[in-house]
């Protein structure tokens, strides 16, 4: 049986069996990571996403980020592996009907950027759902979380956390009163004001 895969697998075009590998490969990262997230141990990526996009706030929760700020952070591990899987499976499914390979990239590429946004407009409706739930922010005091979105220093401005109540995970907009927090910092919570915005600080 895997001798037949092969010998399929070797009669391909070389550009398709790209497409066919970065499908497999990439479809077991995300079972991986779908599972692990479902079991509670898929918030551990370094940073988020966050765009804000006529009013409409869109972010996914994890990843290694480039921090720019908390303005746009788009580039995490969780919107890479999305990204590719649409790509993959993009160039599978439509490589029977586009020929050229220019015009196949390109559609393959829109297929990854579809599956991104599709995947943090679902991402954006659990998270919504999630914080339904009923909660007292006065119970973060003491806890530790972790930055989402980058929190400036000196109480200039908010960033965000993500910090867990009775097993449900919130985004609460987090201030410091020390230096800037970067993205994906480890913070312990000291208090809340307004009864809405943490204050929080790195841990040692």
């Amino acid at each position: 049986m895997m001798t037949s895969f092969f010998d399929w697998y070797q009669a391909l075009p070389p550009y398709m069996r790209a497409y066919w590998l970065i499908a497999i490969v990439v479809s077991i990262i995300f079972a991986v990571q779908m599972t692990l997230t479902l079991i509670g141990l898929g918030d551990t990526d370094a940073g988020g996403m966050d765009m804000d996009a006529g009013g409409m706030d869109l972010g996914d929760g994890n990843g290694d980020t480039m921090d720019t700020g908390g303005a746009i952070q788009l580039f995490t591990i969780r919107n890479t592996v999305n990204f590719l899987l649409g790509v993959g499976w993009g160039g599978v499914c439509l490589g029977g009907v586009i020929q050229n390979r220019f015009l196949l990239a390109l559609a393959a590429i829109a297929c990854g950027c579809v599956m991104v946004c599709a995947f943090i407009i679902m991402y954006k409706q659990l998270m919504k759902l999630e914080g339904n739930g009923s909660y007292r922010i006065e119970e973060s005091v003491g806890q530790v979380c972790e930055t989402y979105l980058r929190i400036p220093g000196r109480r200039s401005g908010s960033g965000k956390v993500q910090i867990s109540f009775q097993g449900s995970v919130q985004e609460l907009p987090a201030q410091t009163e020390g230096e800037a927090i970067p993205s994906g910092t480890k913070v312990k919570v000291t208090k809340v004001i307004d009864r809405s915005v943490l204050i929080v600080e790195k841990l040692a």
